[in-house]
């Protein structure tokens, strides 16, 4: 270990840029054993790792580096399996510059450990060799329903499997996984490893229920009768609107529409209401990882141009820095400090977005800084398709106010210290109850909420 003076930080490799845009396989390719064992042969064993404390799921990150330089795959596999119920999903998708290797002491001089990259390997090269995770059998006769299988879900799902309890999982779409599933495009993460992952649920002894909404395909009295206790784990799937004159024309869509949409025709489904973007100009208007996925399935779709338009400059930008790379690298063009004011509509559809330019005041006591338009500044973007990429909401079905669960002034549906709700039956998790947020935070609220319902039945 230590050597990190010998061996320099090193990301997965990209697949060639023409070559990618041609399909929506993965770009980043999985490290070798070699180039894995290199990179956490530069782990400094910190007596106090940040790098732990900053994971949501608190991962035994050091740990599993330091087995995975010696050499011993099988105990780097149950480490990084652990603490985490899709450490392979994670290490692709987590923006591990602002949590993880954010925190690595390496980060500010030699460049963090690529922990990412490193727990996707130990994953992805244990699967080649047989190792599956492990559950108990079931043993308690209990049993818990799960509605919701994004994340927050299936995190619930596994650790109360783990603990040899039954569940059964209620999915209202045709396919289980979430925003896994339907809202992050393939090229960031294969469907095949969200599946695989349900898969050893189902090995594991657990049901699912897809095409199944609660409330209407099953009434949550009957829920409520059947489970000794309820996960609710349905996320924040409302997407917002700019809330700006000319947005309801037919060619302004919301982000998860689009990419759902897409995904569904990568399936092999006929999608009825598909939105394509061949030979278009495509306008993306917000600055988060769900515009970078939004613009770079344009391109994959052959738009004519695409833009993406945020409000602040780049260095403002809330998403991952490595998405705007590749964004970059393939062809997106970014429009900083610019907000929409209205569309132009024209025949009842839209042709351009009204802009408006805007500047960023001084930091203030946390750091933030505020936006504010420049006078007399308005100018058009010509557009054939806007898409709102501009963050989600939590619905609230009605189910929620049959079960007497109370939600909050903005939706978010309230919760103790035990991740109870109002109903002591009925448990919550993810960005259901804390707003639209990351997969690794759901994934962590579904662990610890399966804590306390194993628990209550215990």
């Amino acid at each position: 270990m230590l050597n990190f003076t010998k061996f320099e930080r090193v990301n997965p490799n990209k697949r060639d840029v023409l070559q990618r845009l041609k399909d929506y396989n993965e770009v980043y390719e999985v490290f070798e054993k070699n180039k894995a064992r290199e990179q956490s042969d530069r782990c400094m064993q910190c007596g106090d790792p940040y790098c732990h404390s900053k994971c949501p799921l608190h991962n035994f990150i050091p740990a599993w580096l330091k087995q995975t330089a010696e050499k011993n795959l099988e105990l780097a596999f149950a480490l990084s399996n652990e603490t985490s119920p899709f450490p392979e999903i994670l290490g692709k998708i987590c923006p591990h510059d602002v949590l993880c290797e954010g925190a690595c002491s390496l980060n500010t001089g030699h460049g963090a450990v690529s922990i990412g990259a490193v727990e996707t390997h130990i994953n992805e090269t244990a699967f080649e060799n047989g190792m599956k995770p492990k559950f108990a059998p079931i043993k308690l006769n209990k049993k818990v329903a799960i509605i919701g299988s994004g994340p927050a879900g299936i995190s619930a799902a596994t650790f109360l499997l783990r603990k040899g309890i039954a569940v059964e999982m209620f999915e209202r779409d045709d396919r289980a996984g979430g925003l896994l599933t339907y809202g992050i495009p393939g090229f960031k993460l294969d469907k095949n490893a969200v599946e695989r992952r349900i898969n050893w649920l189902l090995e594991a002894g657990m049901r699912l229920h897809v095409n199944c909404e609660i409330g209407k395909d099953k009434s949550i009295e009957s829920l409520e009768s059947e489970f000794d206790a309820i996960f609710l784990g349905i996320g924040a799937t409302a997407g917002r609107w700019a809330k700006i004159e000319g947005e309801n024309a037919p060619n302004v869509h919301l982000a998860i529409d689009f990419l759902k949409r897409i995904q569904k025709r990568n399936f092999g489904n006929i999608v009825e209401d598909f939105i394509d973007v061949k030979d278009k100009n495509v306008v993306v208007i917000g600055g988060g990882d769900t515009a970078m996925d939004c613009v770079r399935t344009s391109v994959r779709e052959g738009a004519k141009t695409v833009k993406c338009l945020y409000r602040r400059d780049e260095a403002n930008m809330p998403g991952s820095k490595k998405e705007v790379i590749n964004s970059k690298e393939e062809g997106v063009e970014f429009i900083f400090n610019v907000s929409p004011k209205s569309i132009k509509i024209e025949n009842g559809i839209a042709v351009a977005i009204e802009l408006e330019e805007t500047t960023l005041s001084e930091p203030d006591e946390s750091g933030r800084q505020r936006v504010t338009v420049v006078e007399n500044s308005q100018y058009l973007e010509e557009a054939d398709i806007i898409i709102m990429a501009l963050g989600f909401s939590p619905e609230v079905p009605a189910f929620l106010k049959e079960a007497n669960v109370e939600i909050n002034s903005w939706g978010g549906i309230e919760i103790n210290s035990k991740y109870q709700t109002s109903n002591e039956k009925f448990y919550a998790g993810g960005d259901c109850q804390r707003g639209a947020h990351l997969a690794v935070t759901a994934a962590a609220d579904g662990r610890e909420a399966a804590k306390e319902i194993i628990k209550a039945l215990s």
